[in-house]
């Protein structure tokens, strides 16, 4: 079967279940009341308690409490997980070898238990990040100003790594350092540090903020120093449109 459920199941069907999605490599939930021990790096002991215990094909062993984002208990990939029956009692095991550590869950009674059989190949993909305002305007620069020529990306300084180097249309040495948040005077004092390396340069540099806002300090701190802001927001949109899905074997 490819997807299994069993509400209130008795501890053998509850051992079955578990037994069978070991073996098919899938992924494997329960809700129950459970004690927990584990010895490693480390030993802790957690009571009865009514948790989530999540099984993962790729070893992942996670148990999950009614509270908090992080599970209370964990095992990583690759770890090796193992189900018998003790007294009736349902033990889960999950084993790791390098560094050894070992995780026993004793389950004294399950609402739920299931398992299903799915493959998910996606990776996740983020934007919004000063590399992906980078891209935008390399792409297009007329975004900054008119005639603007992106002529470098990452540009090493002795202060660090301009984001973009370029000219604008009288052919002015432009300096873009970009925030994907609020800019403040930190991003005010980066910029000036990288204008060091060009005072050879001095009155024919422009340097500028580019971010969604700026702060009233960053401002005023720009201001003071004849450099300049450009309000420009973060690509929203991921770069291609991909459809996550989920086939079932």
């Amino acid at each position: 079967m490819k997807f299994i459920s069993r509400e209130n199941p008795s501890p053998s069907d509850c051992f079955r279940i578990i037994d069978e999605g070991l073996r098919k490599r899938a992924v494997i939930t329960l809700f129950a009341c459970c004690q927990a021990t584990y010895e490693g790096r480390a030993r802790s002991k957690l009571g009865l308690g009514e948790r989530m215990i999540i099984i993962k094909p790729d070893g992942s062993f996670l148990i999950h409490q009614d509270r908090k984002l992080d599970p209370v208990n964990w095992q990583p990939p690759k770890s090796r997980s193992k189900v018998r029956m003790e007294n009736g009692i349902v033990i889960l095991e999950s084993v790791r070898r390098t560094p050894p550590e070992h995780l026993e869950v004793e389950i004294k009674n399950v609402h739920l238990v299931s398992y299903y059989l799915g493959r998910d190949s996606q990776e996740l993909e983020v934007c919004g990040h000063e590399k992906d305002m980078g891209e935008m305007i390399w792409k297009h620069p007329e975004l900054i100003e008119k005639g603007f020529r992106p002529t470098d990306k990452e540009y090493s300084t002795s202060k660090g790594f301009i984001d973009i180097l370029g000219k604008d249309e009288n052919g002015q040495l432009m300096i873009l350092e970009l925030k994907s948040r609020k800019a403040g005077t930190n991003a005010v004092k980066q910029l000036k540090r990288y204008l060091k390396d060009f005072e050879d340069n001095k009155g024919q540099v422009r340097g500028i903020i580019v971010a969604p806002s700026i702060t009233e300090d960053a401002l005023e701190l720009l201001e003071e120093d004849g450099l300049e802001f450009k309000s420009l927001e973060p690509p929203k949109e991921l770069k291609e449109e991909k459809k996550v899905t989920l086939d079932f074997f």
